[in-house]
């Protein structure tokens, strides 16, 4: 498969040809990927929370012993003491559960929520590779953003940019992206808004639109607000489909490296078998 690549005139400057987005689409595997690459927010309490009172720690069993529970009709509970004249004091239920300010009894396990789920090297691989296929149809980029369905597009996707296009300024860059674009350009930059109703109060006020996803090589930079800058060698699966086709624009360099790391893989396994193949054959 053989993609032009685009110079800041978003005119075609050279070919390259690889076979990254060629690759049949398997969206149950996709599927099985993005799950377990979620990842849950760790929450607990304390783990010394509630157990910080001055009481004993201890249930007391002990019969007709100062300052135990026994006979005197209450639950044996640890107490704190808030206040103590000679043998007399006054105390409280202290540390239980069960008692004011006490620790919680069945609080979240933090080890339960870092258990993540484990996908085959073959399955992962064959999924990024799905992953690359969807970005590359046009149809299933309409489908994640709604105001790109009644719009007549002519760009082919995926779009690569040269290297150069890294050096320009901020100001420049967002011209020679809309230039690249064109009628794409509606989308590329994200657009934050307020959420409506009572989110606002629970710590997400803000809502985006997903916008252009610019990947680029691991030893390359550019950093620009309304626009999410990855590195090819950071890229991972929900980067690219989560919610359905983003977006996506890449260097070259960021091009040739995702090749050699993953087509290249597949062409040495192939020759790896081949050559077992002809070992066995010999054998016999």
């Amino acid at each position: 498969m053989k993609i032009a690549i685009l110079d800041k005139q978003g005119k075609k400057k050279s070919e390259i040809e690889t076979q990254l987005f060629q690759k049949t689409i398997r969206k149950d595997i996709i599927q099985k990927v993005l799950e377990a690459e979620k990842i849950k927010q760790p929450y607990a309490p304390s783990l010394i929370g509630g157990k910080q009172a001055s009481a004993a720690g201890k249930i007391r069993h002990q019969r007709r012993k100062w300052k135990s529970a026994a006979g005197r009709g209450i639950s044996r509970i640890p107490r704190k003491t808030f206040w103590r004249r000679g043998t007399q004091f006054y105390w409280q239920g202290a540390t239980v559960s069960s008692a004011r300010g006490g620790r919680r009894a069945h609080p979240p396990k933090i080890l339960s929520m870092l258990k993540q789920k484990k996908i085959n090297k073959k399955e992962k691989e064959k999924a990024f590779l799905s992953a690359l296929a969807i970005i590359a149809d046009i149809d299933e980029v309409k489908g994640k953003y709604k105001r790109l369905e009644d719009k007549d597009i002519k760009i082919k996707l995926p779009i690569v940019v040269e290297d150069k296009i890294l050096d320009v300024k901020t100001k420049d860059f967002l011209v020679v992206l809309k230039k690249i674009l064109d009628n794409l350009h509606v989308v590329a930059i994200q657009k934050k808004t307020i959420r409506a109703g009572r989110g606002k109060t629970r710590g997400r006020k803000y809502k985006r639109t997903a916008g252009l996803l610019f990947v680029v090589g691991k030893k390359e930079d550019k950093n620009i607000n309304g626009i999410d800058i990855i590195k090819s060698n950071e890229l991972i699966i929900s980067d690219l489909v989560a919610g359905g086709a983003r977006l996506v624009m890449f260097t070259e360099s960021a091009i040739k490296e995702l090749e050699s790391r993953l087509i290249k893989k597949e062409k040495e396994k192939e020759v790896k078998k081949e050559e077992n193949k002809k070992d066995e054959e010999k054998k016999k």
